[in-house]
């Protein structure tokens, strides 16, 4: 089965509770309406990162098109961030071990 990640990088221009807001309700929509099976993001100083894990190429483009998710793109691009890049990555190989057993 093949898998898919996002992965997201952006530099932080100014972050509010609006996206704050934003961000949780668009990762819901995207685990329970859109295939994603994975969502983790981190921020460090001025840079953050999301990567997301889904089940297809089709189920990705779903979600780009999705018309809520494309008004935060806008917000984003205004608002929030000074720059960002988008790479979609086909997992070819993934090696898990949980070390607190």
């Amino acid at each position: 089965m093949n898998v898919f990640a996002v992965i997201f990088r952006a530099t932080i221009k100014a972050l509010d509770q609006e996206y704050v807001d934003t961000a949780e309700t668009l990762r819901q929509r995207a685990l329970s309406e859109f295939g994603c099976v994975e969502f983790k993001a981190w921020t460090e100083g001025d840079s953050e990162v999301a990567i997301s894990y889904w089940k297809s190429e089709a189920d990705i483009l779903a979600w780009k098109q999705d018309a809520m998710h494309q008004r935060a793109q806008a917000a984003g691009a205004a608002r929030w961030y000074s720059s960002y890049s988008v790479e979609v990555v086909e997992v070819v190989r993934r090696y898990e071990k949980s070390l607190y057993q």
